[in-house]
């Protein structure tokens, strides 16, 4: 598993590590290769806590360009100006959003021209082996000790998606601090399936 990297002179809040993986080397590849878009503008897209606006961070770090993060949140007539500034000062601009077009619907029809005119990429679902990567990363930066049967475990339960792995590690985080316990998979499967391990307990003493 692969991650990139803020540089170390960057500010110590916004240090963070990107981990690569299928689901979005397509993308990190694009950020990358900035000095050939086409154009001087790219549409990065990809769910809730995917990395994406970190990844934008690392990528404005590294090229010297600017991001617009939540871009389809954002008026249509800055998002057009600054596509245009970006063309002009052919310095590299980054719009994240949740979605691209047609997901992303841009009523202004020179920014839409302009949009489908530049590369884009999107963030998919994590697969397993990311899910894996995300799961011993997040509980490494919480200094929790999960052990890898534990992660084999959470990874073949888990929805594929990066908010299902944060919420995870969020409960199990809550329930190894209020118990005073080690993370383990009963742990786990008390916290995140109690009436399961309810009825598992009775099977036992009946």
């Amino acid at each position: 598993m692969n991650q990139i990297a803020l540089p170390l002179g960057w500010p110590a809040e916004e240090r963070g590590e990107f981990l690569v993986g299928e689901s979005n080397a397509r993308a990190v590849r694009m950020l990358e290769h900035w000095a050939t878009w086409p154009v001087r503008t790219a549409v990065l897209a990809g769910p809730p806590k995917s990395g994406r606006s970190l990844l934008g961070r690392i990528f404005a770090a590294r090229s010297g360009g600017s991001v617009i993060d939540d871009a389809d949140h954002a008026a249509e007539d800055a998002l057009f100006h600054a596509w245009n500034r970006a063309q002009e000062e052919s310095r590299p601009l980054l719009l994240i959003a949740a979605a691209t077009m047609p997901d992303w619907q841009v009523s202004l029809p020179d920014l839409r021209s302009r949009l489908a005119a530049s590369p884009t990429a999107t963030i998919g679902p994590p697969e397993e082996t990311l899910i894996a990567a995300l799961f011993e990363h997040g509980f490494a930066r919480r200094h929790l000790d999960a052990r890898a049967d534990l992660i084999t475990w959470l990874t073949a339960r888990t929805e594929r998606s990066h908010t299902a792995v944060i919420d995870t590690i969020d409960r199990l985080d809550r329930a190894a601090l209020a118990g005073r316990r080690r993370l383990t998979i009963p742990l786990a499967r008390e916290t995140l399936d109690p009436e399961q391990a309810a009825r598992n307990r009775s099977d036992l003493s009946s």
